[in-house]
């Protein structure tokens, strides 16, 4: 199984923080959790995992974004793929990542670098593991686990086949969350996981969800 981490977005919202304490905006993936850059913890988080080849989607600021894999010695760890245009939804950046229809992929997205190693591997373990893994998805549940019977509240991380993805984003430029409760509802099963902790639950969006992480991760409060 391959692996699509989805960096391309505006960071609108952290910029926007930043604007209003009177600071100059840092990209969110660009800020440091133990001395280290998110985008990097994500990186290396998959990297440890049974995936066997990551793709950086870019877009939105792609030149810092390569600046800090750089700084890292993460290019020759990494694919990139960048979009032609980038002001375009998540589902495009998807289908623009995709390289293989005919493969297995793990979707992440960059600012989740508190989802650990061990979740990537069970979200990877549940999909071969289940009955019909051509038509299912094994996701990070928020609500219930196991089977489930709505798509409310879901997103990334995830795993599935590509070619059954593809179907549904290569047309659409959205997000996802519409695209996955059009899935549900089209028989496309879903089987939810349970985070290790809450932390993995967080999508770093806002600088006080920033703080926070950091904080837990520092001081070991997981």
């Amino acid at each position: 199984m391959d692996a699509i981490i989805t960096a391309a977005g505006r960071n609108s919202r952290m910029v926007e923080d930043f604007r209003k304490l009177g600071r100059t905006p840092i990209h969110k993936l660009r800020l440091k959790i133990d001395n280290k850059a998110i985008l990097i913890h994500t990186i290396e988080n998959v990297l440890n995992s049974e995936i066997d080849k990551v793709t950086l989607a870019l877009g939105h600021y792609r030149d810092e974004l390569i600046s800090t894999l750089e700084e890292y010695d993460m290019l020759d760890k990494v694919d990139l793929s960048i979009n032609p245009d980038v002001d375009v939804g998540l589902s495009k950046t998807i289908t623009n990542a995709i390289k293989s229809r005919d493969n297995y992929y793990l979707f992440m997205a960059a600012d989740q670098p508190t989802v650990t190693t061990k979740t990537i591997n069970r979200l990877i373990t549940a999909l071969s593991e289940a009955p019909n893994p051509s038509n299912t998805i094994s996701v990070l549940a928020r609500r219930k686990y196991g089977w489930l019977d709505s798509a409310e509240g879901l997103g990334m991380p995830f795993c599935c086949y590509a070619n059954l993805l593809y179907e549904y984003v290569e047309n659409e430029d959205d997000n996802l969350n519409p695209i996955l409760r059009q899935m549900i509802s089209d028989g496309v099963e879903f089987y939810g996981i349970k985070e290790e902790n809450e932390l993995e639950l967080i999508n770093i969006n806002h600088l006080d969800d920033y703080l926070f992480v950091k904080e837990k991760i520092e001081k070991n409060e997981l």
